[in-house]
């Protein structure tokens, strides 16, 4: 694939008239490192996990002359689900939040990862909306065979710990991305547990259900830095959680209300990272 969208973009240059050698590819496995340790290399872009991202970055560092990384790097993209809205829409915003779990198989960098809520009958009814709805949708298929595979791996590591209860999803096997639905302790992500602050690229998220506006305040500012996040709100939801804001303004590049974060359209007014 990677070959394809290459040459397609050869023959666009070769079209425009453009110099020759202003688009390079190079692709495969351990490529990066020799790139950015290049002396000719002036400075790096990367997507990617966060381990993959640190790593380019201490290679950059400890260059003889450094130079700077710009990187994005594992973002959950946080979504809370505030009382006023859930009980007036309950119903369609657990559709609508399936429907963007499971967008592009969920390879989106901005893809709802974690589902934050106060501890509520409607809540409690998202959570059982959600698990119906996540358990009926279809296996997909992903963009290789590598990203399959660190899925599989972020599945089992999810379904291994002991504070994360699985809801919904067939078991994954085969050549496609089974979608998936987790529920974790809130303990866990106050304790900075590391399951939780990395995202598992595909189609899964996970639930976790705090007692109070407090804790919920606590569970935000134990998060590391985000693309995204999302709050699903009535008016009376923001009245009353306008403390909030200020929290989400400081961990995300985008903050978004009653969307989400699959549709979001990059634009120069944004930022993403």
């Amino acid at each position: 694939t990677a070959d394809f969208v290459a040459q397609a973009i050869e023959r666009g240059v070769e079209k425009s008239n453009m110099p020759k050698g202003v688009f390079n590819m190079i692709y495969g496995n351990g490529v990066g490192e020799p790139l950015v340790k290049h002396p000719l290399i002036q400075a790096v872009g990367f997507t990617g996990s966060l381990r993959g991202g640190r790593a380019l970055c201490d290679m950059a560092a400890a260059r003889p002359q450094p130079i700077p990384v710009f990187a994005e790097m594992s973002s959950i993209n946080p979504m809370l689900m505030l009382p006023e809205a859930l009980k007036n829409r309950g119903d369609k915003i657990a559709q609508d939040l399936a429907d963007s779990v499971v967008l592009g198989c969920g390879q989106f960098c901005t893809n709802p990862g974690l589902i934050l809520g106060i501890k509520s009958a409607e809540f409690s009814q998202l959570i059982s909306n959600l698990t119906e709805i996540m358990g009926a949708k279809p296996a997909q298929t992903m963009l290789n065979a590598g990203t399959l595979k660190s899925y599989t791996a972020g599945l089992e590591h999810l379904t291994e710990h002991q504070g994360i209860k699985h809801l919904a999803g067939q078991t994954q096997q085969g050549n496609q991305a089974q979608p998936q639905l987790f529920k974790a302790d809130v303990e866990l992500l106050l304790a900075g547990d590391q399951l939780l602050q990395e995202e598992i690229f595909g189609p899964t998220t996970v639930i976790i259900e705090v007692e109070d506006k407090a804790q919920l305040i606590q569970a935000l500012q134990s998060m590391n830095g985000q693309l995204t996040a999302t709050l699903i709100a009535d008016e009376a939801d923001l009245t009353e959680f306008a403390e909030v804001v200020p929290v989400l303004e400081e961990k995300a590049g985008r903050l978004l209300i009653n969307g989400y974060p699959t549709g979001v359209e990059v634009c120069d007014a944004m930022v993403h990272g």
